[in-house]
């Protein structure tokens, strides 16, 4: 009965709600920012170049196949997707998409920074204006004080 106990003030010591809590709202706060990368800093960096880098690839093997050749065929400018040119048999090593989830991952990292870089500002803000704050004197001390000028006024 005493791991059942354990577990209970654990989950209700309030660590481990916070810990849920944080879980739940970083999974809310990736789905926001992959939707704000893939929908508009992607767009944007497409001016640069291709703008579909999920199907930038560079064929290792497997090119000349006859399945392959029928795909850039039929496609549109030649370009065939990746997973179809891999279903052809082609060997492609797939860079594209690498470079989507390395852009993906700095642009969430940057977030990230830039939030714990306001709230370390917001704490230290706080913690200087604590320190300007004359500490309250305890009550014995005012005390004193307070005989100490009535003796000194007799």
């Amino acid at each position: 009965m005493s791991l059942v106990k354990e577990f209970r003030d654990f989950v209700g010591s309030g660590s481990a709600v916070d810990l849920a809590v944080g879980v739940l709202a970083a999974g809310a706060i990736g789905t926001i920012l992959k939707s704000f990368i893939d929908e508009m800093v992607l767009p944007l960096t497409g001016l640069l170049g291709k703008a579909d880098w999920a199907n930038s690839y560079v064929i290792l093997k497997g090119g000349d196949a006859p399945a392959y050749t029928d795909l850039v065929a039929k496609a549109k400018d030649g370009v065939v997707a990746l997973a179809e040119a891999r279903k052809a048999g082609v060997v492609a090593l797939g860079y594209g998409q690498f470079m989507t989830v390395a852009v993906n991952t700095l642009i969430l990292v940057f977030a990230v920074f830039m939030v714990v870089k306001a709230i370390n500002a917001l704490k230290k803000k706080q913690a200087e204006e604590a320190a300007a704050e004359p500490a309250a004197s305890p009550a014995q001390e005012v005390l004193l004080t307070e005989i100490r000028d009535l003796l000194k006024s007799r």
